[in-house]
């Protein structure tokens, strides 16, 4: 029961303090991905530099020595599997070659003995084959494993002509291969879904006209048409149009940045507001984007260091199980005894159940709406014992609504400013316009007719009513763009400012005849949320948050918060989690995947909300596909179950694994029954812990 890595072996050639050279082995297939497993490797933790030399087979890794040992490092590597989409073949045989493999086995174990004598042998060694051609293999490249003590069992019984005991291990490690491989292969197979873009398609402009086309058709040199919310597929430059883009997938820079004629767009990031026309240079797995999502499928396969002790114990353990099974013959004479012994292993069990367990997490988490990227994280989860907050958007929901109509001038009312502002909003797709024209809906008034609407990119919106420029935007727009004197309010807007309110303020005719206060709301499973925490272990619960630290806290008392840190700015909040980090917590950041990213990226785990989805796929370590915070809650559950069945599944491999040893040596069981036992635990095991999927 093993599945493919994309190196066979690892060879340390040099090292000093934070770097270290290895000689690799490859399995003899195609050419090996260097730039795919490169990416696999750089996002390794620890790992600050991969270098590649293919002419000396050399591979030199530079690193962070207090966060990552050599002999670590090297066995994470080892357990990357082949990158995606390339030349490399699936490691996992089509589910039909392994059911016809695993029939075969069975009809041979039933069969063998109803055949006549002279066909027994050749039959028996057919079906053994792959286990016997496994063991040999792995005893010349990496010496004693488990691998090796199967083959020999089978090599024992069939050199005894006890062909039944043969065929009984040939078809339980059948068995136990096909439900690992299975369960693996479906857990991976829904993860890559759910890291697909949320869009497959992708405007062009071809031949002057607009279409949409799907993303594997775009060619490198087309022109690419993007606008406002939609996420940037491809990298390129910009052809014409203005948009501000949020690049905080990519850079970790929270603040939008600007866009122009000549300058370079990313894949993976938003367009917040304008529309952009982008010269297409690098498309499909060639950009950006793509090739941080190798990163992401990579780390399906990494190893977490749970699953990295159980290997090393099962590896410690293979050369006192040979010893046990010499023992036993030399003492008894029985050559049965040590077959028996040789049946039962703790490799199996210990390596194989431990990332079934995780994957069934990550499978049972994907179904509910919880994307968790690889089973570290899912272990540093269940760690975590400080829970960090983003506020805006993670606590709050994010959507704005109007809380205050203040009018300026008396020939208009609260409503009237309302209405006003809508009117010439409804055509606009900013939070802001979807706010004011939601607030429209919920009051009696009247659609006031205007002339075209202008849009101006990050300022606000401008047209005309009865013979009159109206302009509805930001305070810098309506004041130094159009010279609207604000100050007679000064005192009125300071105090709304200090409230924590967003203004929206309204210029008619030159003058300024009113603002509109918009504010975020509380999420309705917050304080639950952050209850079920608490109950599952967590001991501090803390908000981070740019707003007004008097906000802050009144938010942070309703909601239970132990402490606030307010007016903070993006790099403020990773200096805060580092500090943090520093006296010994281990901090699972919760934020909304765009203005969190490089807090997202110091914690000892990451989890980015819904509405930042594309975003979050990349740069956080969980990512919340539906909008719900009470997901957070769930995930940390599921995390801390999993890892209690890990436990528990060990536990039960090391007692019932030392029991079968036991008994096999004294001769209380047969090389068949110690067969069924060792792999019928070990398939027990495995379907315990398939548990994590519901």
């Amino acid at each position: 029961m093993s599945s493919e890595s994309a190196l066979s072996s690892l060879r340390l050639v040099h090292q000093c303090r934070g770097r270290a050279r290895w000689r690799y082995g490859c399995h003899g297939r195609p050419p090996l991905d260097q730039p795919g497993l490169r990416y696999a490797i750089a996002d390794l933790p620890g790992v600050q530099a991969v270098r590649f030399n293919p002419k000396a087979s050399s591979l030199i890794v530079t690193f962070d020595a207090q966060v990552t040992e050599i002999q670590s490092l090297a066995e994470q590597i080892l357990s990357l599997a082949p990158p995606p989409g390339r030349l490399t073949p699936p490691a996992s045989p089509p589910d039909a070659v392994s059911r016809t493999r695993l029939a075969t086995n069975l009809a041979a174990l039933l069969g063998v003995n109803l055949l006549p004598v002279p066909l027994r042998l050749p039959l028996s060694l057919l079906m053994a084959m792959p286990v016997l051609r496994h063991g040999a293999g792995e005893l010349f490249s990496r010496g004693l494993t488990s691998h090796v003590l199967e083959g020999m069992a089978v090599s024992i019984s069939l050199g005894s002509g006890d062909y039944l005991a043969a065929n009984t291990t040939s078809f339980m490690l059948e068995l136990g291969e096909y439900l690992e491989e299975s369960i693996s292969r479906r857990s991976d197979d829904m993860l890559r879904e759910l890291l697909k873009p949320a869009s497959d398609e992708i405007w062009v402009e071809r031949d002057g006209v607009e279409i949409l086309v799907p993303a594997g058709e775009v060619q490198v040199g087309e022109t690419v048409i993007v606008a406002t919310g939609m996420v940037i597929q491809i990298d390129g430059t910009v052809l014409g149009g203005e948009a501000y883009v949020n690049e905080a997938s990519m850079t970790g820079e929270s603040r939008s940045v600007a866009k122009a004629r000549g300058d370079a767009v990313m894949s993976g990031t938003v367009l917040e507001d304008g529309r952009l026309r982008i010269y297409a240079e690098h498309v499909g797995q060639r950009t950006a984007a793509a090739r941080i999502a190798d990163y992401v499928q990579q780390s399906l396969t990494a190893k977490s260091e749970v699953q990295l002790q159980a290997s090393r114990l099962a590896d410690r353990l293979v050369p006192r199980v040979l010893g046990l099974a010499g023992s036993a013959y030399l003492l008894s004479g029985d050559w049965r005894r040590a077959a028996a012994v040789l049946q039962a292993d703790y490799s199996c069990a210990l390596k194989l159940a431990t990332p079934v367990a995780f994957k069934s997490a990550m499978y049972a988490a994907g179904k509910g709406g919880i994307l968790i990227k690889g089973a570290t994280a899912l272990e540093r989860l269940a760690e975590a014992d400080t829970f960090i907050f983003d506020k805006t958007g993670t606590l709050t929901n994010g959507d704005l609504v109007v809380t205050d109509s203040i009018t300026f001038d008396s020939a208009y009312t609260a409503d009237d400013l309302i209405w006003l502002a809508a009117s010439v909003e409804e055509h606009y797709f900013h939070p802001l316009a979807i706010a004011v024209v939601e607030a429209s809906r919920n009051i009696e008034g009247r659609h006031f007719d205007h002339t075209e609407v202008e849009f101006i990119v990050a300022h606000g919106v401008a047209s005309e009513i009865d013979g009159k420029r109206i302009v509805v935007g930001s305070r810098h727009f309506v004041e130094e763009d159009e010279g609207i004197d604000v100050s007679p309010w000064q005192e009125t807007l300071h105090g709304l400012y200090h409230e924590g309110k967003t203004l929206l303020y309204i210029g008619y005719g030159g003058s300024l005849i009113g603002v509109l206060a918009l504010r975020d709301t509380v999420r309705e499973q917050s304080a639950a949320t952050l209850a079920r925490l608490r109950q599952s272990g967590v001991k501090r619960i803390l908000m981070l948050t740019g707003d007004h630290h008097d906000r802050a806290q009144d938010l942070a008392d309703r909601l239970g918060i132990d402490e606030v840190f307010a007016q903070l700015l993006p790099e403020e909040k990773a200096s805060i989690i580092e500090q943090l980090t520093a006296e010994g917590a281990r901090i699972a950041f919760v934020g909304d995947g765009i203005n969190d990213a490089p807090a997202l990226a110091g914690a000892h785990v990451g989890i980015a909300m819904q509405k930042g989805a594309d975003i979050a796929r990349i740069s956080a370590d969980i990512a919340l596909l539906q909008d719900d915070i009470g997901r957070v809650a769930e995930a940390r559950e599921l995390a801390c179950a999993a890892m209690g069945l890990i436990h528990d599944n060990y536990r039960i491999a090391i007692g019932a694994n030392t029991a079968i040893l036991g008994a096999a040596a004294v001769g209380l069981l047969s090389p068949i029954v110690a067969s069924v036992l060792h792999n019928g635990t070990t398939i027990g095991i495995l379907l315990n812990a398939l548990r994590g999927r519901h």
